[in-house]
């Protein structure tokens, strides 16, 4: 294939933006939120997405990870002379939308955006993930579809990714998963692992903006001691709770945090630490105090910092609480890295991706500086796949007037958004398969 002139590529994206309708988008939404996909269990919705694909022409796949975990995937071939081009979204939800899993972490109960089924009111779609991750991954599933059904002749492979496992968990307990590794970009990796590879990518994740690096995220569990006694004897016998102290440790590191992120805050990034959970003794009984108490931690890398020198940093951090509070007992051991990840500014697919927002918005890009989210564009990026993350803004206000927390930001979707961002991938799509590899080699 000749590549192909401005004019004719403008002709051929006004065609594809043409089959994205609201209703279309509602309709895909409605049907991704309609499967449930928990991390760990993706395996139905891979196969409805496959479904999807196949119904627009385009091969869709599954590929499982095991009998309950998996991907999908499909390919509109091109001639060969162009590069390929990735657009790919997560689809796992990081809760279950079932009581017995996920209360009280969410509240005292679920509110019905915590659930499913998918309710459309106008132009929003509510329930479980209606907007992140699945309203991004319905956007994928779109642009494809709309490319496929306009019929443009392509010069690289356009490959349509939806990848499980993308929310930062492990296996969910109770769930009976038989991997512990079910989350953390598991089934991004695999993706790639199995041969499904392209020249660039671009990640549908929330942000309207382009962006290319985020941090990483280290996870640590940090161990307090204390002395194993008996309420009975608190005056009587050597006493130190290693509850109580583990309460003055991490009240301690979570005013380090702010210290560690303005240290590591270039580029786009400003990561943040968290802690998260914490564990020790017996919940049957009030009487005892255990000998140990346990609380995990969550550390954002930059792309510039790697796991071993967050690990050293954590680790003096903790020494100098320690000793400020008069040689307390810490140790420290990290049970999770996952590097963060940078493409080149200067690349192919960023520079085209911030040129087709700015043609978009009639104004300079402005890039999201300081942030700390991280998706599975650090697992495309680590591989060595240049790749740029663009999203939808989070919904400022719903059709219920209910506030718009964090959770209700995930499962609220404005439709007039994704037909946006749909339009949007299709853009950045049709600009670089429509050219040859000898073009967004050298431009």
């Amino acid at each position: 294939m000749t590549s192909a002139g401005d004019s004719e590529r403008a002709r051929w994206r006004a065609a594809a933006q043409e089959q994205v309708t609201p209703g279309r988008l509602r309709d895909i939404t409605a049907g991704l939120v309609d499967v449930p996909s928990p991390t760990g269990d993706e395996a139905p919705l891979a196969a409805h997405i496959a479904g999807v694909l196949r119904s627009a022409g385009i091969g869709g796949r599954v590929m499982s990870l095991d009998d309950r975990q998996a991907n999908a995937w499909g390919r509109l071939r091109g001639d060969g002379t162009g590069p390929d081009l990735m657009l790919y979204a997560p689809i796992d939800t990081m809760t279950s939308g079932t009581s017995g899993e996920d209360v009280p972490q969410v509240g005292p109960a679920l509110r019905p955006d915590m659930r499913v089924p998918a309710v459309v009111n106008g132009d929003y779609v509510t329930g479980l993930g209606a907007s992140n991750p699945k309203g991004h991954a319905a956007c994928v599933l779109a642009a494809a579809e709309a490319i496929a059904r306009a019929g443009i002749p392509l010069a690289g492979d356009l490959v349509a990714a939806f990848g499980a496992g993308g929310m930062p968990t492990n296996s969910r307990p109770g769930a009976g998963n038989p991997r512990r590794n079910t989350g953390q970009g598991v089934g991004a990796s695999f993706l790639l692992e199995q041969g499904v590879w392209t020249d660039y990518a671009v990640i549908a994740k929330p942000g309207w903006a382009v962006a290319w690096e985020e941090v990483g995220l280290a996870w640590f569990t940090v161990t307090v001691g204390g002395t194993h006694t008996y309420a009975g004897s608190r005056h009587r016998l050597p006493y130190r709770n290693a509850v109580a102290a583990a309460g003055e440790v991490a009240a301690r590191l979570d005013r380090w945090f702010p210290e560690y992120a303005k240290a590591h805050t270039d580029g786009l990034v400003a990561p943040q630490g968290i802690v998260a959970s914490i564990a020790g003794g017996w919940s049957r009984t009030a009487s005892f105090t255990p000998d140990t108490c346990s609380f995990t931690v969550d550390l954002r890398l930059s792309p510039r910092t790697t796991p071993v020198a967050a690990k050293r940093e954590l680790t003096a951090a903790l020494e100098a609480i320690a000793e400020d509070l008069g040689g307390a007992d810490i140790a420290v051991e990290q049970v999770l890295a996952i590097p963060g990840a940078t493409t080149s500014p200067d690349s192919w697919i960023c520079r085209r991706a911030i040129a087709a927002w700015e043609e978009t918005e009639g104004r300079p890009h402005e890039p999201a500086l300081e942030t700390s989210g991280a998706t599975d564009g650090t697992i495309l990026r680590g591989r060595g796949i240049p790749t740029v993350r663009v999203g939808m803004p989070k919904v400022t206000g719903t059709p219920s007037g209910d506030p718009v927390d964090f959770a209700m930001g995930m499962n609220t979707v404005d439709v007039g958004e994704q037909v946006k961002l749909t339009r949007y991938l299709i853009q950045v799509a049709l600009d670089t398969v429509t050219r040859s590899r000898a073009e967004t080699e050298a431009d």
